[in-house]
């Protein structure tokens, strides 16, 4: 059993990521597993070495620990990279000179990530790419090509639950998902998630419920690339006293904050609603 734990330096941690890192080591423990850190890093803009610090920080304090080395991926753009050549090859992907304002001037309808994008590139192939343009899978040319229903296994509630995804929802409520980000030529978060897990042998996929909604498409990408199928566990959300999840976009309180007013690693497991360390 392998799982991880992959935040992005964009931020601090807080009580959120705190609650899902101690879920992932917690349950690690429990299944007799391994807990993997990851440095999900691919954001070129917003990421910063400072806050990467201040994770293995933050996470060792909490008394967790990990193999080494840890795998940046920023450090593995070629892996990325040769993904989107197989893709190519395939003629599954294809590049995009969409703006956000040209995807919502084309009428673009909302679905569960934003706008569903209109397919206003998608008949463009790789060889028309341009400096700066975004890669996008072509959901309808995937799905024709995959010979096996889409379903994933869910272990939240305490038994094992198969989901099945229906390939209409892939279609019309998330479309042709972006891999490579436009301008920055940075791996989107999809596919750097996705091929790490499959790279570093995780078998069990431990996070928030807030990413339910984008395991569907991260499902369909493992199905067409024949990458291993993890379990996933979503576990529930830290909210504040309003109800509002906590979120570095909201500048929720640091952990560092917490340490630095005197609180112990069990009085975090306890603002979270998990039981002290058994250490």
């Amino acid at each position: 059993m392998i799982t991880r734990f992959a935040p992005s330096p964009t931020g601090p941690l807080h009580l959120g990521h705190a609650y899902s890192a101690l879920t992932v080591w917690d349950i690690a423990a429990k299944l007799g597993g391994t807990a993997l850190l990851r440095i999900e890093d691919t954001d070129s803009t917003r990421a910063r070495t400072e806050f990467e610090q201040a994770i293995y920080d933050d996470l060792r304090w909490l008394g967790l620990d990990w193999p080494l080395p840890v795998r940046r991926q920023s450090d593995h753009t070629p892996d990325y990279n040769r993904v989107i050549e197989q893709l190519a090859k395939r003629q599954l992907v294809f590049p995009c000179s969409c703006t956000r304002r040209d995807i919502q001037d084309a009428g673009a309808v909302p679905g569960v990530e934003g706008l569903v994008y209109p397919g206003t590139c998608r008949h463009r192939p790789m060889n028309d790419a341009q400096p700066g343009d975004a890669v996008r899978l072509n959901i309808s040319a995937t799905l024709q090509q995959l010979d096996q229903p889409i379903t994933f296994t869910e272990l939240s509630s305490g038994a094992s639950i198969r989901h099945d995804i229906d390939p209409d929802h892939l279609f019309t409520d998330i479309g042709d998902t972006v891999l490579i980000r436009k301008n920055t030529g940075d791996p989107a978060y999809h596919l750097a998630c996705v091929h790490d897990d499959a790279l570093q042998g995780v078998t069990h996929v431990v996070r928030g419920m807030d990413l339910w909604a984008q395991t569907p498409f991260q499902v369909l990408l493992q199905s067409i690339m024949r990458w291993p199928m993890q379990q996933y566990h979503h576990h529930p959300l830290i909210t504040d006293g309003n109800g509002k999840r906590l979120a570095k976009i909201d500048k929720s309180k640091a952990l560092s904050k917490y340490r630095a007013e005197g609180a112990t690693p069990d009085d975090i497991r306890r603002l979270v609603g998990l039981p002290p360390s058994s250490c």
